[in-house]
């Protein structure tokens, strides 16, 4: 690595230098935002009760939150109620011509997009924030309640507080992916979890100080992270080759073509977005049921509904299910890929170009879709099932290693591509093209 990046260029790594240390600065100001605190809440008591709730969805919101929510941070809500619009738009592309059309019309129908999905989620964390200070004014921890002093007034500066500070997430996330490196939204959510890794490992230590916990127990627990993260790189790496060949053709006295590459179709083509987009979704039972903390709905949430549980597995992996297959069908389109095969002359060996093409792509990535699922739903489920038998908080949990690891992957992958192609602009730019002398 030394040596590649002892050859390229001068002055081309210092722009890749100012990518990632505008990365690094965007993550700083977000998590110096997680410690800023809504006014009116009990912060020592609300800290004290997101401890007790490490095995249910408040623990997990509070991880991928990294912490905002236990403290009751302006970025409380992070990035979910993004995700959940994002979610609601993609969905609406395929069912709205409008839309459908506006997702063709290339830059400027994905800026109109955006702009509709920026909407839909200021309305989603005016909903949600209010929600969340409706059920937490009504929550009351050993003995005391954790809002000092409620009422509409305080619900809703605390609503409005909170949209702004998604507001300003939503912004942060949108910087790094322009200026930086790496999908914002998706770093964001890495930071929150690895910012939390720490207070865990410190916490199980503690746990076996006081012998709460054997050391064939956090052996165990190890063991199992590493399988995880090893499974997770291994699928990650996974790719399908299909064979592509073109045909020569003779323009003049020259003979072009005639070369045989593949089309890598990788194994998991939608990444970690089916857990994080799954993760989002669930968030609705729990926001509802603060709307009425008292109710039955509200119990059986709380008694059913949690990681771990059979209803939530059920729920998450049929989500993760869903989701690999329709986002994979959003971002890799087929029929464009058999389209411009046949355009430059290229086919796959055996099969006819044009529909069939189009049709032998779709049954294999419809195949290595599946295996990508299951893969995802084995990770997110198996191991918070193990991590609850041990008695270790959800940070622990497959779904967390998933996202650190896959989004790990990823910005080392954009990194390594970006330095590819300094490599090749430098030696563009430094080569000379001599002409050829007549004769020769």
């Amino acid at each position: 690595m030394a040596q590649g990046i002892s050859k390229l260029p001068e002055g081309t790594l210092n722009h890749l230098q100012k990518k990632i240390l505008y990365t690094l600065l965007f993550l700083a100001v977000y998590r110096i935002g997680v410690h800023i605190p809504i006014a009116g809440v009990d912060t020592p008591a609300l800290a004290e009760f997101f401890r007790t709730q490490g095995a249910n969805l408040f623990g997990m919101f509070n991880m991928f939150s990294g912490g905002a929510l236990e403290r009751f941070s302006v970025f409380a809500l992070g990035v979910m109620p993004y995700i959940s619009a994002s979610i609601i738009a993609q969905l609406l592309t395929v069912v709205v011509p409008y839309l459908d059309q506006l997702s063709k019309e290339g830059e400027a129908g994905r800026r109109k997009i955006n702009q509709y999905t920026r909407y839909a989620t200021m309305i989603l964390a005016v909903f949600q924030g209010y929600m969340i200070a409706a059920g937490l004014e009504s929550q009351s921890f050993q003995g005391g309640r954790l809002v000092l002093e409620g009422g509409i007034a305080w619900r809703l500066m605390t609503a409005l507080s909170l949209t702004a500070g998604t507001a300003f997430v939503m912004w942060l996330g949108e910087r790094i992916t322009e200026f930086g490196v790496g999908n914002g939204m998706s770093l964001i959510i890495f930071s929150g979890i690895v910012a939390g890794l720490p207070r865990v490992i410190g916490n199980t230590y503690s746990q076996y100080a006081q012998s709460q916990m054997d050391m064939g127990r956090i052996l165990l627990i190890v063991v199992l992270i590493v399988l995880v993260i090893g499974g997770v790189v291994f699928m990650e790496q996974g790719v399908r080759q299909v064979p592509v060949q073109y045909a020569k053709r003779q323009v003049g006295g020259k003979v072009y073509g005639g070369q045989n590459t593949h089309l890598p179709i990788r194994l998991n083509a939608a990444g970690v977005i089916p857990p994080i987009f799954a993760s989002s979704l669930l968030q609705f039972p729990q926001t509802i049921a603060a709307v009425s903390p008292e109710s039955r709905f509200a119990d059986f949430i709380h008694a059913v509904f949690i990681p771990g549980g059979w209803l939530y597995n059920t729920v998450y992996v049929l989500l993760i299910l869903f989701f690999a297959f329709f986002y994979t069908s959003i971002t890799f389109k087929a029929d464009d890929i058999a389209e411009s095969l046949k355009k430059h002359g290229g086919f796959i060996p055996g099969i006819r170009p044009g529909a069939r093409t189009s049709e032998y792509i779709n049954k294999i990535v419809s195949r290595l879709t599946i295996a990508g699922a299951l893969y995802l739903s084995v990770i997110c489920v198996l191991p918070s099932v193990f991590a609850d038998q041990f008695g270790v908080q959800f940070y622990f949990g497959g779904t967390s290693l998933l996202i650190v690891v896959g989004t790990a992957l990823e910005t080392f992958r954009q990194i390594e591509a970006h330095r590819q192609s300094l490599r090749y602009d430098g030696f563009l730019k430094r080569g000379v093209i001599r002409p050829r002398r007549s004769g020769v």
